[in-house]
Formats: C-alpha cells, structure tokens, sequence
C-alpha cells in the first residue's frame, strides 16, 4: 500500500482566495481605530506603509516560493538558503520552533478579536463568557479543516466571496455618506512626509497595519498543494495584496468620512467604561450610523465570519509547516503523519489547533498582536531576505521561475523596514522575541545532540 502524499489541488482563485482570507481577518477592524488614534489625520499614511512593506516582501516570497514551491514555505527556503546540513538546520529548526509558539499566537489573535466583535451583538459581562467564544472557535475551526485539500479549496473560495462583499458594502457606505474630509498626504504637503514617516507615532501605528497585511505569503505554506506552482505562487501572492490595499484604504477612507478621527480619539481619551469602547466596535457604529440598527448587527455579523474565514486560512498553512519538517527528518516524527484516507497532517493541525485554543483563553488581544510580530522579524522575515541573497549567489538566477525586479534594491528595502519595526515593538516585546530564539537554539542543540548531527556529527578518521 502506498504512502499518502500531499496533492495539488489548488489553483490560482483557491490561491488567491486563501491568502486574501488569511490577511483580512478581523485585523482590520481591531487596527482601524487604534491606527487612528496614533495617526490622528494621517492615518491613511501608515497603511501605505504596511502596503509598501507587503508589496517589497512580497517579492521575495515570490522568488523563493515559485523556485522551492513545496510544504513548509519558510521552513524549506531557510534550509537551502543556510545550507541543509549545517547552519541551514539550525534557522529552519527555529523557523518550527516558533511557529509551534506564533501560530498559536495568531490563531488566539484572532479568536479573541471575534470575541471582542461579538460582544457588539452579545453583551459579555463577565470575564469568562469571552474566552468561552473564542476557545469556541477554535474548536470549530479544526473540526472544518479536518477534510480533504480539494474541500477546503471549495470552502475558502466561499467564504473569500463573504469576505469581498462585507468589504464592498462597507466601501460603498462611505462613499455615498461621506461628511468629512480624510487627508492623504500630511498638513505640510510632500516637504513633511520624511517627518511623519520617522515618527515614533508611525512606529506604533505601521505595527499594527503590518500585522494587519501579514498572510500574503500563505500561499508558500501550501506549495506542495499548489497546481503549477512556479506561475501562481508569484500571481497570487500580488492579487491577494493588491487587492487588500485597495480594500483597506478604501475602507479606512470610507470610515473616516463618517466618523472623524477625531471623534475616534475623544472615545480613546474617555479611560476605562462606555465611552472609551466603542471605538472597540467601530465598523459597527459606522453601518449603525448610516443605516440603523438591524444593518449594524447584520454588519457585524458579516465582520465575524471574515474573521473566522481569515482563521480558517491561518490555521490550515501554518499546519503544514510542522509537517513539512518532520517529514524532513528534522522535527518530531508525530508532525510528519498525515491522515490515511484524507491525505492531510491530521496531527500537526490537532496539536497547534490545540495550543491555539489555550492561548484563546489566557491571552488579551493589545499583548499578542506586537508579540507575533517581535518573534517573527528576526528569523522569518529578515533570515528569508539574507537568505535569498546566499541563494542568488550560490545557485546563480538562470534556473529562476520568477526573478524580482531591481535586485537587491527590495531585498535591503524590505530588511531595512523589518528591523526598524522590530525596534518600534518596543525592549519588552524585542527580549521576549530573542528570548524565544535563544531558547530554540538550545532546544535544537539538544535535539542535534541526541541524533548525532551538526555539529556534534561524529567524524569519520
């Protein structure tokens, strides 16, 4: 009887349709406010920020997930790019290492913006109804992706339809109630750009948008299940972030013309009670504002299945990576198993499904949202980029499927962004990030010395 194997199945709208899901979420409608509060008038700024980083990372993405197209995205391209048998172990183990820590992360994340949202419709007085919602949703989330790739494919194409009608409903309601002026450009003109972009205010607020673009890479996790992947890995990867740029400035647009920034830091300035939180709901307010009642509560509904339909995706391409190292030799054996009649790692999405859910219920959402990206910088984003530079020089560009345009310019463009981010999540978040990597580091030590490998490898005389 022969082993199962991951198939590819999915196309360029699966594809598509995946990262798009993934990157929405509920990050949007959690950031929006709290980008206004730190922005004030130039809000609309720091989302061309996150948009520039995602669109010269995307580049990079692009280039490797289209020559490596196989499970495991990040895992497979920093073990070629360091070398498979040496330090090419080592940043691929961390890689893992943090995943089975950040992806959790951005699962309860989300899980408990969805509870945050549903106390519009539901009000939660005590502390633990909201961490009942959001374990909840956990839950549910691994019992829907416990299923073939193919069904899945199906299922994220249907919810990216929710995804871009909520979207465009939104849009449409600011753009025919518009009462306020939203700037696009500082007070000052183009001469104070330099100013506003150096900002310790834009430090804090490209956090948040950034958090909000992350998922335009999911695509890479799922590249062994990816139908002719060296043409739709780059193709999806640009759509997906394309058109969430679009939507999320038109979004921030729409709002800000209903209700002014203004408005928004006067509920922040209120301190703890009523007042202060309704920025917490603030997609909301606005369909209430424009359209009563009943269309907010049906608005708010609609934000909760994005929001679950962004989950969906984050779980489904962070269980591959786990996967794709066991499978490797590289990891625990138990990530390396997949289902014997569904061909999926039924093991690896049972387990961070189930870190998730404990995460869903310990954490608050202001603490996880710089968290996943203080542990992630480093290694993932800034290690790729070096990392595709060694390969570039190593293996030459001839046999490249995709090369990306003025190279390295988006290569140091992109490292340079991600360490000054890195340095905005502040001395806490920067420690507990090294402090996870260090721990790795040890963990792999152990584990390389247990199997005799580099670089306790024992040498042949």
């Amino acid at each position: 009887m022969s082993q199962p194997t991951l198939q590819r199945r999915l196309g360029i709208v699966q594809a598509t349709a995946l990262n798009m899901i993934d990157m929405v979420g509920i990050g949007p409608f959690v950031t929006l406010p709290l980008v206004m509060g730190f922005m004030g008038p130039n809000f609309l700024l720091a989302w061309l920020v996150g948009a520039g980083l995602a669109l010269v990372d995307g580049l990079v993405w692009s280039e490797l997930g289209a020559a490596y197209p196989e499970a495991g995205g990040s895992y497979r391209f920093l073990k070629l790019a360091y070398g498979e048998h040496k330090w090419g172990r080592l940043m691929s183990f961390l890689y893992v290492w943090q995943t089975l820590v950040q992806s959790p992360l951005v699962l309860a994340s989300g899980a408990i913006g969805f509870a945050q949202y549903f106390g519009y419709l539901v009000p939660m007085t005590e502390w633990w109804q909201p961490k009942i919602v959001s374990g909840a949703v956990v839950l549910l989330l691994i019992v829907l992706l416990y299923r073939r790739i193919e069904d899945i494919g199906r299922l994220g194409v249907m919810l990216w339809v929710a995804v871009l009608g909520l979207m465009g409903w939104l849009i449409f309601g600011g753009l025919t109630h518009a009462n306020h002026e939203v700037a696009w450009l500082p007070s000052g003109g183009v001469s104070a750009l330099p100013g506003v972009l150096l900002s310790a205010a834009m430090g804090q607020a490209a956090i948040k948008t950034v958090y909000s673009y992350l998922g335009y890479y999911n695509v890479c996790h799922l590249g062994g299940e990816i139908v002719n992947p060296q043409r739709v890995i780059p193709r999806s990867i640009f759509f997906s972030i394309l058109g969430i740029m679009a939507l999320y400035l038109l979004l921030n647009w729409s709002v800000g013309t209903v209700i002014p920034w203004q408005e928004v830091q006067s509920w922040q300035a209120g301190g703890a009670g009523a007042i202060a939180d309704k920025s917490q709901f603030i997609v909301s307010l606005f369909v209430e504002r424009l359209y009563g009642v009943a269309a907010a509560q049906a608005a708010t509904a609609l934000v909760l299945l994005v929001a679950f339909a962004s989950l969906f995706a984050v779980l489904l391409g962070y269980s591959r990576i786990p996967y794709a190292a066991a499978a490797d030799g590289e990891f625990l054996s138990v990530f390396g198993r997949l289902h014997p009649t569904k061909n999926f790692p039924h093991v690896s999405l049972l387990i961070l499904g189930g870190v998730g859910f404990v995460f869903s219920l310990l954490f608050r959402l202001g603490e996880v949202i710089t968290a996943i990206l203080a542990m992630r910088i480093l290694v993932q984003f800034v290690g790729q980029a070096v990392g595709l530079m060694l390969l570039r020089r190593r293996r030459g560009t001839a046999s490249l499927p995709f090369k990306m345009p003025l190279y390295p310019l988006p290569v140091l463009i992109a490292i340079a962004v991600w360490l000054l981010i890195f340095w905005s999540t502040g001395p806490q978040f920067m420690l507990s990030g090294l402090a996870v990597t260090v721990l790795g580091v040890v963990v792999f030590l152990l584990w390389s010395r247990r199997l005799k490998r580099w670089p306790f490898e024992q040498k042949n005389t």
